[in-house]
C-alpha cells in the first residue's frame, strides 16, 4: 500500500484552526474518509486530541492494528493518512491508543456509511455521485413562509411502518409505497425518527454512533437520497430527527474516544445521563460545536432535508435534568450556559447557510422564547413541540365524559399560551409506547365511543392553533401500542371502523390544506377567536379560526360528551347564511349521523357569545361540527328589526328579507340599488 504526501491535503490544513475554534461548519468535507477517484486515493482524517498514537486499520491491511500509523497534523490532535487503492465499500476503523495507554478500535465519527449491526466498522463511501432532481421543489420551498403554509407532519419509524414476515426491513425503494400513501392521505411532510446509524434497534435511533451515516438497515446513502428525492417529487417535505444532547456509550463509538472525555464533559456530573445510560456532549467545547453544527448542515446540504427536529432540548438546557447530582452554574442557577450559547449558534448557522429551514425543538418545560430570532433573545428554533397541550389534552380525553365538566380547563388552558411560541401540536410516538396505550385505546367507553372520541380528538387538534404532527398508525386507529420490531396493524383496514377512521383523517387533512383559516395565521391571536370557552357544564367549546382575509374563517363547535345538543346557539361574527362543511359524526366516518343535512343556517340579530349575531345548530355527540359562512356580509352591518336577515349590497345599501321568503334566500343575488 502506498502513502500519499500529507501536504497535498490542502483543504485539511486550511481548516484545522477553524475546526479547533468551533467555527468550521463544513468539517465533514475534510474529516472522515474522502475518495479522490481522479488520483485513485483516499484521505482519512480523525480528531483525537489526547491520543498518543492513531492507526488506520481495515480490510486493506487485514485489520492489522499497527501497520498504518496516522500523522498528527501540526500537533493539532487532528490525525490524517492518505492511501492509494482504497475503493468504495471497503471497511475500516481507527486504532486509537489513548492517553491512558489503552488501545481502542473506534468507528469513524464522520463516516458516511456503516455496517449493519452487530458489525460496527465504517464503510468507505463517495457521496458525490448522486444527481438530484428536486430543483422545482427547492425553488418553491425557498419562496414560502413556513408560518403561513399548512404543515401536517406524518411521523414515522422506517423500520416498523411495515416489516417483512421474516423480520427483515423494507428498503428505501420498497418504502416508496409509503410516499404514495402519505400523499394520498394529505400530509405535507414526513418526519423520520433518527435515521443515523445506531447499534440498538430498541433505542429507535436516539442513541447514535454514526451521526453522518444514514442507517444501513434500509439501504445505502444514495438510496436514502433517492427516497428524499421521491418525496420532493410528490411535494412532500422531509424532516429528520436528531439527538444532539447525548450519545450512546458503546465501545466503538464516541465515548472516551481518545481515552479521555473527548466528546463528553470532563465533569462527570455533567457528562453522565443516568436516566438514559448515555453521555452528554460537551457543548462548550469548540471542536464539538464544529462537529454538531457541521452535522446539521451536512443533512441539509448533502441530503436536501427540509427540516430537523432536535430531541431532548430540555436535557441540554438544564444542568439538573434527569442526571441525579448536579452543580449550579457560575451564577448559582440550573441553566446550562454553554448549551444556551451553543443552541443559538447552532440555529443561527443553519439559517445562515441553508434556505428556509425548519428547525424544531422538543422542549418539554416552560423555557421562554425557544422559538424566534436570537437577536431578540430567543434560542432561534422555528417551532417547538407543544407538550403542555399534548399532556392536558390526552389526560382530558382519557376521562369518562361524566367527569369532564370538572376538568374543563384542561381543554381550554392551552389557548392562554398558544401564541407564546411557534408551536407544533404533537400526537407523537412517545404517547403510544411504554404502557401508555394507543390513542384509540386511551379513549373511554365502548367501541363506538372510542372511535367517536378519537374523531373528536382529531377535530379539536385540527382546529387548535399550531402546526400538526401525528405518529404513523394514529390515522386508522392502531389498536396496539407501537412496537418498534413489528409493522403497523394494516390488517385492521379490513374492519370497517378502522377504514372509516382512515377516510375521516384523510378528509380532515384535506380540509386543513384547503382552508386558509386553519393555518395561515397560526402564531397570533389575529387568527383566533374563542367564541365560547366557558360551557363546562355541557363540555362544549366553540372556536373560530381566521385567515388573513375576513372571508376566510371556520367556526368549530366541539362536544366532548356522548349527548346530542339540539337548538344550540353559537355566536357568529357576520350576518347572513352559514353552512356545515364538516361533521365528525357523519355516517361516512362511522358516526351516528347527527349532522345538519346541508341545511342553511341563518343568522339572527341577537347578541350571543359576545357576538352581535348567532345561529342555532345541532351539536353531534362526542363530535365536532365545522361551520363556514356561505352568503354573509363581512361589513358587520347592523339591523334593528327582530326576526329579520340582513344582506349587504355592493354599495352597502340593504335588502331586508322577511322570514317568509327565507327558503329562497340562497338564490337571491346581491344587486346594486
Amino acid at each position: 500500500m502506498k502513502y500519499k504526501k500529507i501536504n497535498s491535503n490542502k483543504i485539511l490544513i486550511d481548516n484545522i484552526d477553524k475546526f479547533k475554534l468551533g467555527e468550521c461548519y463544513d468539517s465533514y468535507k475534510f474529516m472522515g474518509c474522502h475518495i479522490d477517484s481522479k488520483n485513485n486515493t483516499a484521505s482519512f482524517t480523525v480528531w483525537a486530541p489526547n491520543a498518543s498514537e492513531v492507526y488506520l486499520v481495515g480490510e486493506f491491511n487485514n485489520w492489522n492494528k499497527n501497520s498504518h500509523p496516522m500523522i498528527n497534523m501540526c500537533n493539532s490532535g487532528v490525525w490524517n493518512l492518505s492511501l492509494s487503492d482504497i475503493k468504495q465499500g471497503d471497511t475500516y476503523k481507527y486504532n486509537v491508543v489513548g492517553c491512558d495507554g489503552i488501545s481502542r478500535l473506534k468507528s469513524d465519527p464522520y463516516a458516511f456509511f456503516s455496517q449493519l449491526r452487530p458489525d460496527t466498522a465504517s464503510v468507505v463511501y463517495d457521496l458525490n455521485k448522486y444527481k438530484w432532481n428536486d430543483k422545482k421543489w427547492n425553488n418553491k420551498k425557498i419562496k414560502e413562509n413556513c408560518n403561513q403554509i399548512p404543515i401536517n407532519i406524518y411521523e414515522i419509524h422506517l423500520g416498523s411502518w411495515k416489516r417483512k414476515w421474516n423480520g427483515d426491513f423494507f428498503s428505501y425503494e420498497e418504502l416508496y409505497e409509503m410516499i404514495e400513501y402519505v400523499k394520498e392521505m394529505g400530509y405535507t411532510h414526513i418526519e423520520i425518527l433518527p435515521i443515523t446509524e445506531h447499534p440498538l434497534d430498541k433505542s429507535w435511533g436516539y442513541q447514535t454512533v454514526g451521526y453522518y451515516s444514514s442507517s444501513s438497515r434500509y439501504g445505502n446513502p444514495n438510496e436514502f437520497k433517492a427516497f428524499i428525492d421521491k418525496c420532493h417529487e410528490n411535494e412532500i417535505g422531509i424532516i429528520v430527527d436528531f439527538a444532539y444532547s447525548h450519545f450512546c456509550k458503546d465501545d466503538h463509538g464516541l465515548y472516551k474516544f481518545d481515552g479521555s472525555p473527548q466528546f463528553e464533559y470532563q465533569d462527570k456530573l455533567k457528562a453522565e445521563n443516568i436516566g438514559w445510560g448515555t453521555a452528554h456532549f460537551d457543548l462548550g467545547k469548540p471542536e464539538v460545536s464544529s462537529f454538531l453544527i457541521s452535522n446539521a448542515l451536512y443533512w441539509f446540504n448533502e441530503f436536501h432535508v427540509d427540516g430537523i427536529r432536535v430531541d431532548a432540548v430540555s436535557s441540554m438546557l438544564y444542568l439538573d435534568y434527569d442526571i441525579g447530582q448536579w452543580k449550579p452554574n457560575k451564577y448559582g442557577g440550573r441553566e446550562n450556559l454553554e448549551a444556551i450559547d451553543f443552541l443559538k449558534k447552532f440555529n443561527e448557522s443553519i439559517y445562515k447557510y441553508t434556505k428556509n429551514p425548519i428547525i424544531i425543538a422538543e422542549e418539554s418545560t416552560s423555557w421562554p422564547m425557544v422559538t424566534g430570532p436570537t437577536y431578540k433573545g430567543a434560542l432561534g428554533f422555528t417551532y417547538k413541540w407543544n407538550m403542555g397541550w399534548m399532556n392536558d389534552t390526552l389526560r382530558y380525553m382519557e376521562m369518562d365524559p361524566i367527569y369532564k365538566k370538572y376538568h374543563h380547563e384542561l381543554i381550554t388552558f392551552s389557548f392562554m399560551y398558544a401564541f407564546s411560541e411557534n408551536f407544533i401540536l404533537p400526537l407523537s410516538h412517545d404517547e403510544v409506547v411504554h404502557g401508555k396505550k394507543s390513542l384509540l385505546d386511551k379513549m373511554p367507553g365502548d367501541a363506538w365511543q372510542k372511535f367517536a372520541g378519537l374523531r373528536t380528538l382529531y377535530a379539536y387538534y385540527m382546529i387548535h392553533p399550531g402546526k400538526k404532527l401525528s405518529f404513523m398508525g394514529n390515522e386508522f386507529g392502531q389498536g396496539l401500542e407501537w412496537r418498534y420490531s413489528y409493522g403497523l396493524e394494516w390488517e385492521l383496514l379490513d374492519i370497517k371502523p378502522h377504514l372509516d377512521m382512515k377516510q375521516y383523517v384523510k378528509k380532515l387533512n384535506t380540509l386543513y390544506k384547503d382552508e386558509k383559516a386553519l393555518y395561515e395565521v397560526d402564531n397570533s391571536y389575529d387568527g383566533f377567536d374563542f367564541i365560547d370557552p366557558h360551557n363546562s357544564e355541557q363540555s362544549v367549546v366553540s372556536i373560530m379560526r381566521k385567515g388573513k382575509k375576513s372571508k376566510d374563517f371556520i367556526i368549530a363547535v366541539i362536544n366532548f360528551t356522548p349527548v346530542v345538543y339540539y337548538d344550540y346557539k353559537v355566536g357568529v361574527p357576520y350576518p347572513g347564511i352559514y353552512e356545515e362543511v364538516f361533521n365528525s359524526d357523519d355516517n361516512a366516518y362511522g358516526g351516528s349521523g347527527q349532522t345538519m343535512d346541508k341545511a342553511e343556517l341563518f343568522s339572527k340579530y341577537e347578541k350571543w357569545n359576545n357576538k352581535d349575531y348567532h345561529i342555532t345548530i345541532k351539536v353531534p355527540p362526542l363530535g365536532a361540527t365545522f361551520i363556514k359562512g356561505k352568503d354573509i356580509n363581512i361589513n358587520k352591518l347592523e339591523i334593528n328589526k327582530e326576526e329579520k336577515i340582513l344582506i349587504g349590497g355592493k354599495n352597502e345599501k340593504l335588502e331586508i328579507i322577511n322570514r317568509e321568503s327565507i327558503s329562497s334566500l340562497h338564490s337571491i343575488k346581491m344587486q346594486e340599488l
